[in-house]
């Protein structure tokens, strides 16, 4: 995470978040850390970027359509 105010403000702000995330029904230990890492397009094999779905076993993008 990136912030231009205090840390420990940050730090207070993402844990409520954490927990209301759990709150809400997420299942995930770190539900916010999870998704940062579900955005790197090296983590095989399917990853959604801003460009379309990205194949990591391929390193190409893919069609979102079955043909």
């Amino acid at each position: 995470m990136m912030s231009a105010e205090n840390g420990y403000e940050v730090a207070q702000q993402h844990s409520r978040l954490d927990a209301w995330a759990k709150h809400v029904g997420s299942t995930l230990s770190a539900p916010f850390m999870t998704l940062s890492f579900m955005a790197l397009l090296v983590i095989p094999d399917l990853k959604l970027s801003d460009r379309g779905l990205f194949s990591g076993k391929d390193f190409k993008f893919v069609s979102l359509w079955i043909d």
